[in-house]
C-alpha cells in the first residue's frame, strides 16, 4: 500500500479491534539513529508512542523488540496473549514463537526491506483462529526488485515457492546477507535443492541475534562448541545476518 491508503488502513484495524480482535504493527528498526533516518524506516519504540497518542489512543498498545529485558518481553507477550494488549508494536522478533489466535491483522512497515521468506513468516502470525485475517504491507516500491518482491508475496501462499522466488530475485549470495558471486560451498546443503533449509537456518540465526544480542553471547557457547565439533572451526564462524 502507498501512504495515501494509511488512514483507511488504520480505520480498518480499529474496526477489527472494536470487534474484539487484536493486531500487530511491525517495524524494521528499534530506534532511529543518526544517519539512518533517511531510510524512512519506522522505529518500533517511537511508533508505539505515536500510535498510543494517535490512531490507537482508545486501545492498549504494547511494545516488543529484541533489545528489551527478558522480563519486559515476557510481560508484553503475556499481555498480548491474555488480550490486555490490543495492538502489539514489534520488530521482526515476532516472526517465530508467537501464536495468538485472536490476532487477525498484521501491518508491516517498510515491507520492501524484508525478504520474501521473512514476510511470509510475519504474515503467518495471523490467520491462526476462526476469524478472517489480513496482512497490510506499507512499502516504498520504487525499485523493480521491491515491486517484484511485493507482487510475489501478494500472489503466493506457499513458503517453499516463495523461498525459491526470493533466491531467484536476490541471488545465492544474498541468502548469507552479503552479496557474493557463484555458488557458495556448504557442508550439508546444496543450491537450489536446499534453499528452504538454508532460509530457515538464516531465520533462526536472526532470531538468536535478536534474542541474545550477538552470536558470541555466553549462553550460546554450547551451541557454537557443538557446531565446531561437528563441522570444524572454519565452518562454525558466525555468518552476517
Amino acid at each position: 500500500m502507498g501512504e495515501e491508503k494509511r488512514a483507511g488502513a488504520y480505520e480498518f484495524i480499529r474496526e477489527r479491534l472494536r470487534e474484539g480482535r487484536q493486531a500487530y504493527v511491525v517495524c524494521p528498526l528499534v530506534e532511529q539513529r543518526a544517519g539512518r533516518a533517511k531510510l524512512e524506516a519506522k522505529a518500533a519504540a517511537e511508533e508505539a508512542e505515536r500510535l498510543r497518542a494517535g490512531e490507537f489512543r482508545d486501545f492498549e498498545v504494547g511494545l516488543l523488540h529484541g533489545q528489551m529485558a527478558a522480563r519486559e518481553k515476557q510481560a508484553a507477550m503475556k499481555g498480548f496473549a491474555s488480550q490486555t494488549i490490543d495492538v502489539l508494536v514489534a520488530t521482526s522478533v515476532i516472526e517465530v514463537g508467537i501464536d495468538v489466535a485472536n490476532a487477525t491483522v498484521i501491518l508491516v512497515e517498510g515491507a520492501e526491506r524484508y525478504g520474501l521468506s521473512q514476510l511470509h513468516q510475519l504474515r503467518g502470525r495471523v490467520g491462526r483462529g476462526a476469524h478472517p485475517s489480513h496482512c497490510i504491507l506499507f512499502a516504498d516500491a520504487g525499485s523493480e526488485l521491491a515491486r517484484r518482491r511485493l507482487d510475489a508475496i501478494a500472489a503466493e501462499r506457499d513458503g517453499f515457492k516463495l523461498a525459491e522466488v526470493d533466491l531467484a530475485l536476490r541471488g545465492e549470495g544474498e541468502i548469507l546477507g552479503t552479496r557474493q558471486h557463484g555458488l557458495p560451498r556448504f557442508a550439508v546443503a546444496e543450491f537450489p535443492e536446499d534453499v528452504g533449509v538454508l532460509t530457515e537456518a538464516r531465520r533462526e540465526v536472526i532470531a538468536l541475534v535478536e534474542r541474545h544480542g550477538s552470536l558470541e553471547a555466553p549462553e550460546l557457547g554450547p551451541l557454537l562448541d557443538a557446531a565446531r565439533r561437528r563441522f570444524g572451526d572454519e565452518r562454525a564462524e558466525p555468518i552476517a545476518a
